[in-house]
């Protein structure tokens, strides 16, 4: 798999990321470390965590991997720091000592001695230049190599990047990692011409419309076992099970027909190569997903179904080469 630059920085990264926001919870332990193992072979290497997915047990299933042999420098790890789970309750906690203590953490559950990339996973209510000295503090000594963001909308992601490029010395923001897929077109008002200005590369999470875009609720249905019709997740797909969802939907259905490709893969192409893009971030259950996903590689979209899933979806993308 032909990697990407994020953004302007030394690190390169797959096109296609795994994304583990379900292990602990919808995948178990076992298959995870088969995804991943099968994710690596195929030439991906960019696993997003973070350490509120399975309350840790995400970081300790890609920990136990490295454990077991899968070396270290085929893997980009990258993980969060800020939002975490506690006694049932989202907290939010930007301060520079939760960061720090995030971080050492992740790093006992990850099984590493640094992060590849170290991302703020919300904006917090700690002052902007508290938290962003935890990077630079992170970074000094060797327990991180880059630096980004996670979730910022336009002026919070332009105003972190401007902080840290102020003075010489402060670690320079890689990437921003937001929502972002034909179902989720939001991130085009003002965070991708943000981190297009700074160089920053974008990493798309949830590329594939928190599920939808796979077509397995079309006209309605909630298959059994599925994330809609799940009691942890069925308020994460309830926005894209609405009738301008479906339309899209239906779009990339056709697309995929006549193409000869699965809804799946023409979702995930068109994300992947967005402008900006560096990564988009799936979270597939099955072997059999994975597979999927992966075979997406050298396979573009021509310039007139672009056009058309642009025009449905939201409109004409004014980043692309040819506005």
């Amino acid at each position: 798999m032909e990697l990407r630059a994020l953004g302007t920085s030394g690190l390169h990264v797959s096109p296609i990321g795994l994304g583990t926001m379900a292990w602990g919870r919808d995948v178990d332990p076992s298959t995870a470390r088969r995804l991943l193992e099968s994710f690596v072979a195929g030439g991906g290497n960019f696993v997003d965590t973070a350490p509120a997915y399975g309350g840790g047990v995400a970081e300790k299933i890609i920990g136990s991997a490295l454990s077991r042999g899968m070396p270290r420098d085929e893997v980009v790890i990258a993980t969060k720091a800020g939002f975490v789970v506690r006694d049932g309750k989202r907290v939010i906690d930007t301060s520079r000592g939760a960061l720090l203590d995030d971080l050492t953490n992740s790093l006992r559950r990850l099984n590493t001695d640094h992060v590849d990339l170290w991302q703020f996973h919300a904006w917090g209510d700690a002052p902007l230049e508290e938290t962003l000295a935890a990077a630079d503090s992170a970074v000094q000594r060797g327990l991180v190599r880059y630096v980004g963001v996670s979730n910022y909308v336009g002026w919070q992601t332009a105003t972190a990047a401007t902080w840290q490029a102020a003075l010489p010395g402060r670690v320079s923001l890689s990437s921003v990692q937001i929502e972002y897929s034909l179902l989720a077109r939001r991130a085009e008002v003002e965070v991708v011409g943000a981190a297009q200005h700074h160089g920053l590369g974008l990493v798309a999470w949830s590329a594939l419309g928190r599920g939808a875009l796979t077509g397995k609720y079309r006209g309605g249905k909630v298959p059994h076992g599925s994330r809609a019709g799940s009691q942890h997740f069925g308020w994460f797909l309830e926005p894209y099970l609405q009738p301008r969802s479906a339309a899209i939907v239906d779009a990339v259905s056709h697309a995929a027909q006549g193409l000869g490709l699965t809804p799946t893969q023409v979702a995930l192409i068109w994300a992947r190569d967005a402008p900006q893009v560096a990564t988009a971030l799936v979270g597939p259950r099955t072997l059999e997903h994975l597979d999927e996903i992966m075979e997406i590689e050298g396979k573009r979209l021509v310039p007139p179904i672009i056009s058309a899933l642009d025009d449905i979806s939201g409109g004409h993308n004014a980043l692309r080469d040819d506005a």
